[in-house]
């Protein structure tokens, strides 16, 4: 009796595992992430790429067998019919085979392999964010370096285009002090002086 519910709850870790794989998966596709944050998908963009999680994971508990090509077709679906997007970038396949490799590891019961990819997966997301917010940061004082020093970024109302992405600040992050001035849906962050 106890060895079965020791299993279940065994299973029952391995699929929460899965999900969150297949949400990091998936919140670090650029072609999801441009989709969302242009609003492609309509005013419930973010809605809906939260839906995309729960939908991937439940189309690969339904379906034990995919070809890689299923899976392909299954999200780029998802990407036309919610996002109004077509994914030519080349990154469909990649995406579809980490999601597919993710649940040949959950099949296994291999948590520790599902906790590493997912693990993976945000660390290559939040060096890609940091790269690029540095990047953007040193063309703009390279472009500013005599200017008022003001950087225009858009926000939406809610401020969610200013939310940290990744859990560890970049090395210059003590040198920005971000006041949100809003007008007509700017959000304005100026430099420490």
């Amino acid at each position: 009796m106890l060895r079965g519910r020791m299993m279940a709850g065994a299973a029952e870790d391995s699929r929460v595992l899965f999900g969150v794989a297949v949400r990091a998966a998936l919140e670090a596709w650029p072609a999801l992430q441009i989709a969302v944050e242009n609003g492609f998908g309509g005013v419930h963009s973010q809605e809906k790429a939260e839906w995309l999680g729960g939908a991937v994971e439940e189309y690969f508990f339904r379906n034990a067998d995919l070809e890689l090509d299923e899976v392909e077709d299954f999200l780029g679906e998802l990407m036309t019919n919610e996002f109004d997007t077509v994914v030519e970038d080349g990154s469909l396949p990649q995406v579809s085979q980490q999601l597919q490799t993710m649940f040949h590891h959950f099949q296994r019961g291999d948590r520790a392999a599902l906790k590493e990819v997912a693990s993976l997966i945000t660390q290559r997301k939040c060096k890609v964010t940091a790269t690029a917010l540095t990047t953007a940061r040193e063309t703009d004082e390279e472009e500013d370096a005599n200017s008022a020093e003001e950087m225009e970024v858009a926000a939406t109302n809610d401020g969610a285009a200013t939310d940290g992405v990744c859990p560890q600040p970049g090395p210059d992050s003590q040198t920005i002090k971000e006041e949100e001035i809003v007008e007509d849906g700017w959000t304005i962050v100026r430099r420490r002086k």
